[in-house]
């Protein structure tokens, strides 16, 4: 039997849960993310909720859990001519759900809400996370490019896919 799950919009009032969870990505998987522990660990609380006011980022919760297990955000542009286009970005689930479906039932949740708002959606992941890559696919983005070096972490570069689904 699988687990169930929680999933809901976050709101200013999620910014500390959200923000402790952020953090955790960032420190834990830094070649993931485009944002560094070091800088964001120094915001406050109140940029965070309007973080989550400025985009819609869902977070889901393992039922009978109190804990936030999981988030993926959506993004789009203010501008007249990105507006077709939203970002799937944020994307991070606790190790200790990972193969749960939490990640899956999250992007889902942010993909359902895009078919209203936007034409297609993008996305950039590590090349060297598989089961990501694997996750997008099997949602049905496709890969339109790899950027080279796009992150540099401790000396270290990593090549980010980039991905696209045209609703």
């Amino acid at each position: 039997m699988s687990p169930s799950f929680t999933l809901r919009r976050l709101g200013a009032s999620d910014a500390l849960t959200y923000r402790d969870l952020r953090l955790l990505g960032l420190r834990s998987h830094p070649e993931a993310f485009g944002a560094s522990f070091e800088d964001e660990a120094g915001r406050t609380v109140e940029w965070f909720a309007e973080r989550l006011d400025l985009n819609v980022v869902w977070g889901g919760w393992r039922d009978g859990d109190p804990d936030l297990a999981g988030v993926a955000a959506l993004h789009v542009s203010g501008a007249a001519k990105a507006r077709h286009k939203g970002v799937l970005w944020g994307m991070f689930v606790r190790s200790e759900v990972c193969g749960s479906g939490l990640a899956a039932a999250l992007a889902e949740r942010v993909l359902a809400h895009a078919k209203d708002v936007v034409e297609e959606v993008r996305l950039s992941v590590v090349a060297s996370n598989v089961a990501a890559v694997r996750l997008y696919t099997q949602l049905g983005f496709r890969p339109y490019g790899v950027e080279p070096r796009a992150l540099k972490v401790g000396g270290e570069y990593h090549d980010e896919v980039l991905m696209a689904l045209r609703f």
